[in-house]
Order: C-alpha cells, then structure tokens, then sequence
C-alpha cells in the first residue's frame, strides 16, 4: 500500500491543501466571525479579509498518555501505609492544574487565542455561501469587449515559434512519397532483373543494369527531405467570448424623512448586493436614482450624503428606471436588477401608480426586484401596496424590513437564499 503526500505549496508557501482542511474544520467559528464582521464593519471595508480568533482549547490535538485511575492492584516496596488486600481509594483529577476556576498566581503561563488572516476572496466566499441570483436566464451573452484566440487549422506563413512539427513532417512525408514514387518502382524493378541475371554470364547487360540503378539512387537522393513549401504553422484567430452584464439599479428615497442613520443603511445593502453581483457577472454597472417628488440620476457620493426635504413620489423614479433601462441596457443584452430602499412613506395616491409602472413596464426587464424598507415601526403604504405584487410574483419580486444594522445580512441572504429544487 503506497501513500501520497500532496505538498503543494501556495504563493505564500503555505499548504493550500492543509489550509483549505483547516477552513473546513472550524467552518461554524468562521460562519460566526464572519456574520459579526458583517454587521460592525464600515462601508469601505466590507470586502477585506477577517482575522479569525479560535479558542486555543479548540484546536488540540487528541492525545493518548498513561495516567493514574482505573482498576489495580500494587503495594510498592517499603510501604507501611498499606499491606496486601487493602483497598485504596481511586484518585481524582490528572495530576496537573486544570483550566477550571481557581485562585490568581503570581507565575505560569498562559495560552492565547489562535488568530490567522482570512483573505478578501475567502471572506466573500463565506458571506454569499448558499446564496443565489433568481431567473439567471441571460447570464451568458454575446459580447465584443474580450476577446480569445482559437485553432483555426494551418497556414502556410507564420512564427516560427508557431511551427508545427507534426504537419509540416506529414506534408513533407507526402511530397517525397509523391515525386519519388515512378523511380522508386523502376528502381525496385530494375533490381529485380540485376538479380535474375546473377547466373547469367552476360557482364555488359549486367554493367548497363547497375549504371541505370545508380543514376536511379542519384535522382532519389535529390529529393530533398525538407521543403518551403512543407512549412505549416499553427493559425489562431481572434474570436469574441460570450460575456456576462449586469446593471444594478438603485433607488432611494431622499425626502425629509431619510435621515442619515436610513441612509447609511440601505448603502450598506447596496454593497453586498454589488459585490455579490460582481462574484456572478464579469462585467457590473451601477446605476444611482435618487428621488423625493422628482427623480434624478446622481453619482455614488450625492446619491448617499446629499441633502433633500419635500414629499415623497416613488413613481418618479420608476419611470426613470425604465426610461434608462429602455434606453442604455436593452434586456436581450443585460441582466437587468433593481433595489429600492425607502422608509415606506410615499405620497398618498402615488402607490397604486408604482403598481402599475412595475407590472407594464419595469418587471417584464428586469432579473429581480428587492424592495426593503427600513423602519422602527410598522409597515407604511408602500409596502401594503406591493405586498400583492410579491405574492404573484414570488420568484421576481421580493420584499423585506430593516430595523437595525444587525438585520442587513439577514435580509440579504433571505432574499437571495438558493431555491432547493424539488
């Protein structure tokens, strides 16, 4: 029986196999980091690498040693304490300090928590594990921005480094075959007859037969092994590879009634949701619609720190959604998904028209449609007006309430938790 040892090593020579045993080890105290990381880490940070702390208990090793206990019998020599038949009582404990409770001291050392880096890619991994992107339909298109090459057979020019050894040796081989194949018969021929006449005493045929087979050998060697015209080289053209977009397009209210503390929340959601989208597509674009009784697009820094107040329209920034939508990102190109956050209050009789936009112009675009409202207290008019929506439409529209900081990735991962198929 033989046994490998696998001893790759990574760019940080460390075993990546070893590693990869590790993570799968501690999954649980990961999981758990990772979530708490989550919630307490700022905006810019949240795609950095996580120390990991793990209970220095946690991560012995199980050992097998010879200790005191069990059943025996034994009197060691010059005891007087005890004598044959005696029964002594078993002892307790291992013979060495526990990590129990016990008194302070004033020496001894003490074992910390084993803590190691987790890197960018591997903390992602952990924050959208079992997650998924709905109606994934259009994930793979037509694209023109890259590009690779492909085997487009053989060509008579090229570089020398792309020589290929097997055709040229194969065309060359077919050459010779082709121009030597007459001489090689009469050759073949003619030595048949030179050894017929072996018994035969006529010198002069015999001497004519060997200067024709001579100037036959000549001729055959002229043919040169290798030609110009054998030379073929590896073709490869440049084709277009079948890319993935996406655009994402984010609406939030900036009426009077988001304050910072909203804000600072639904920005939270945006990002995981952007980088989630950026781990599925090769190629993501945002798009930032704020609005209060208008609509307007806005870069990523007014979209979330400047200042409104005024009433609430949220059918403003849905027609201006599907304006952009219809116009930049035709949906036979593009991955279209679109998350609104919003603290639910919205002008009185505007939300049965929000209804209406996302059901005749906005959903048929779209991949998905996250609303999340964000409010201590209990549910405003929007959200009852798209309640029905999201029950005939469970697979593309989806909607959720945030209270706190805490709840955000709660919210993000039952939204987009992966659909068991039955």
């Amino acid at each position: 029986m033989s046994s490998i040892i696998d001893r790759r090593l990574n760019s940080k020579k460390k075993s990546a196999v070893n590693r990869k045993r590790f993570l799968k080890r501690y999954r649980k105290e990961i999981e758990a980091t990772v979530k708490d990381a989550i919630n307490k880490r700022s905006v810019k940070d949240i795609d950095k690498g996580e120390n990991i702390r793990i209970p220095a208990n946690d991560i012995s090793e199980p050992v097998f040693s010879h200790g005191p206990g069990g059943s025996r019998s034994i009197v060691h020599p010059g005891n007087k304490e005890f004598v044959k038949g005696d029964r002594i009582p078993r002892p307790s404990g291992g013979g060495g300090s526990g990590s129990g409770a016990g008194d302070a001291a004033n020496s001894g050392e003490g074992m910390d928590e084993f803590v190691f880096q987790l890197t960018q890619s591997e903390f992602l991994e952990y924050v959208f594990e079992d997650l998924e992107l709905p109606n994934l339909v259009k994930r793979h298109l037509q694209g023109n921005d890259s590009f690779k090459y492909v085997r487009a057979g053989y060509s008579s020019e090229g570089n020398p480094a792309k020589l290929s050894i097997v055709k040229t040796m194969c065309n060359s081989k077919a050459r010779r075959v082709a121009m030597s194949g007459r001489t090689r018969r009469e050759l073949k021929q003619k030595r048949e007859e030179l050894g017929s006449m072996q018994a035969e005493r006529n010198e002069l045929a015999k001497r004519r037969l060997e200067i024709e087979i001579k100037a036959l050998e000549k001729r055959l060697a002229r043919v040169p092994f290798l030609d110009t015209n054998d030379l073929r080289y590896n073709l490869h053209l440049k084709q277009p590879v079948p890319t993935s977009r996406a655009v994402m397009f984010c609406l939030m209210d900036v009426s009077g009634s988001m304050d910072q503390r909203i804000k600072e929340l639904a920005k939270r959601f945006y990002i995981l949701l952007y980088l989630f989208l950026q781990r599925n597509y090769e190629k993501t674009e945002v798009v930032f619609i704020r609005h209060h009784t208008t609509a307007k697009e806005v870069d990523e820094q007014e979209f979330f720190y400047s200042r409104e107040s005024g009433g609430t329209v949220v059918s403003s920034a849905i027609k201006l959604a599907c304006d952009i939508a219809e116009q930049r990102y035709p949906a036979k190109d593009w991955n279209i998904y679109v998350a609104q956050a919003s603290d639910g209050d919205n002008w009185g009789d505007d939300s049965p028209l929000c209804v209406d936009l996302l059901e005749q112009r906005l959903l048929p675009l779209v991949q998905h449609y996250s609303y999340v409202e964000i409010t201590r207290g209990s549910h405003q008019a929007l959200w009852r007006a798209y309640e029905k929506l999201a029950q005939e439409r469970p697979d593309q529209f989806a909607l959720q309430q945030i209270v706190d900081q805490s709840d955000i990735y709660p919210v993000f991962r039952e939204l987009f938790a992966r659909k068991i198929q039955v």
